[in-house]
């Protein structure tokens, strides 16, 4: 069975690429232009794990996890059962990273250092495959 990625970037193009790349990775993806819509796919479709975007209109990456925590923990999942969350950013000052790190996010990774190879690793990594 595949796993289900859920990308939450507003840029179309990148959005494009990953969903692109993943695909060929024989991974499900689901797509989000923001945080606001990122947050109720999340809940609906419980993805098994997130790439998300900081920086966006309407919701931002940070908001969009506090919000997606506090949802989990209302329905009683436990740390464990939470969806893992990669932050895939152009910020890369250390109060964002402290930020994602106290927010319990697997990990933080600047755009402009990754290659699509890279990161599906990473994925692939987080998701024991």
């Amino acid at each position: 069975m595949s796993k289900t990625i859920l990308i939450v970037e507003d840029e179309e193009s990148l959005r494009n690429v990953l969903k692109d790349k993943l695909e060929k990775e024989n991974f499900n993806v689901l797509e989000a232009k923001n945080g606001a819509e990122g947050l109720q796919m999340a809940l609906s479709e419980k993805p098994d794990l997130i790439l998300l975007d900081i920086v966006m209109p309407v919701m931002d990456g940070f908001t969009m996890v506090k919000k997606l925590r506090e949802e989990e923990k209302k329905q009683g999942d436990i740390i464990d059962n939470q969806i893992p969350v990669l932050f895939l950013s152009n910020l890369n000052d250390e109060r964002s990273m402290s930020t994602s790190q106290q927010q319990g996010i697997y990990d933080y990774l600047v755009k402009s250092s990754w290659t699509l190879d890279g990161i599906t690793k990473k994925i692939r990594e987080k998701l024991g495959l």
